[in-house]
């Protein structure tokens, strides 16, 4: 009876022993797969113009890879299993189908030990049985998420943008408002309509409090004055899919000149508005949008040279909130993104 049960609990600790180190292999691998589309993912972020570095997506790979896996140096990941694409928002709860279109937002990696590449993994005990090697493989699919939601600490620029005339607009076109209230596109042709600085905060739109909302973003105060004032429906987040009125003054105020100055070349989220009433000294705006602005240029200089230059841009912003479902692409903040998830 002995002899006969040894042998066979001989192989099942064997299969089990190697079975568990099998396992080990796996999830080192996926993690470091999960790892690496995430922060690849990232690098996904078109720059104003709609330009999308590929290569610096497969680099980004490759460097987690390296960073995570102990023999990440002599790793090798195959440029077939780097993966980049548009996901198809249609499917994206049934199948992850990347499409070769429009602005690119997933990155899907896999990493393998097999006959492909790396080789398949050595086992200890199972050889003696004819089992000496077993392939192992390791997928992560990561998707950049669109923006609905601003929070607090999002960066913003306190300006009105006409709707009409900026939803049009190519990426990478450039605006100057200006200090009097004029807007002129690249050309140098002034744009119809009004534009001011906007109260996202306190009812009195004081200087300080436009210079804290440049450099450093909403915070909890100005959220809870826009709640307080019947502004928005909730005083922790402004969700970009509900409109809301916001006062403002005509223009540029010359005491920005510090914070704007320190914010060239960022980007922000700047709000776009449909319609403006109560024209003269206070300026009421119906706010129905938002979308990233780059600050090119800033100049003080009397109201009618007084100017900021922005462009129409996109933008990685961690402060933002997603859109929670996947499959929704409209009412989404216009050229901007938010932490990545995983999809598959």
């Amino acid at each position: 009876m002995v002899a006969v049960m040894m042998p066979v609990f001989i192989i099942m600790l064997a299969f089990a022993i190697d079975a568990g180190y099998l396992l080990r292999e796996r999830a080192n691998l996926q993690r470091t797969a999960d790892a690496a589309a995430l922060a690849a993912v990232r690098d996904l972020v078109p720059d104003s113009y709609g330009n999308q570095d590929l290569d610096a997506v497969r680099a980004r790979v490759r460097e987690y890879v390296a960073a995570n896996l102990t023999d990440g140096d002599g790793f090798t990941v195959l440029g077939s299993d780097i993966e980049i694409g548009r996901y198809d928002p249609d499917a994206i709860y049934t199948e992850v189908i990347l499409l070769d279109d429009g602005i690119l937002d997933t990155v899907r990696v896999t990493l393998r030990r097999d006959s492909a590449a790396n080789g398949p993994v050595s086992l200890f005990f199972t050889g003696i049985f004819g089992i000496s090697n077993s392939e192992v493989r390791a997928t992560a699919t990561a998707v950049l998420q669109k923006a609905r939601y601003l929070q607090a600490g999002v960066g913003v620029l306190p300006f009105s943008i006409p709707s009409e005339r900026w939803g049009p607009a190519e990426q990478g076109e450039k605006w100057s408002i200006y200090g009097d209230g004029r807007v002129l596109d690249g050309n140098g042709n002034q744009l119809p309509g009004n534009w001011g600085t906007l109260n996202l905060g306190p009812s009195s739109n004081s200087t300080e409090t436009i210079n804290d909302q440049v450099l450093n973003g909403l915070n909890a105060s100005h959220l809870d004055a826009l709640y307080d004032g019947g502004r928005i429906p909730q005083n922790t987040y402004i969700d970009s899919q509900v409109p809301f009125d916001a006062n403002g003054d005509p223009g540029l105020s010359g005491g920005m000149k510090q914070s704007m100055e320190q914010i060239i070349g960022e980007t922000r989220m700047i709000p776009i508005y449909e319609s403006v009433t109560n024209q003269g000294a206070t300026l009421e705006f119906r706010v129905v949008g938002w979308a990233a602005a780059k600050v090119l240029d800033v100049k003080f200089h009397g109201t009618t040279n007084t100017y900021v230059q922005i462009e129409k841009s996109y933008t990685y912003d961690g402060y933002l909130r997603p859109e929670s479902d996947l499959s929704v692409t409209e009412g989404v903040i216009e050229g901007a993104f938010t932490f990545p998830t995983l999809v598959d």
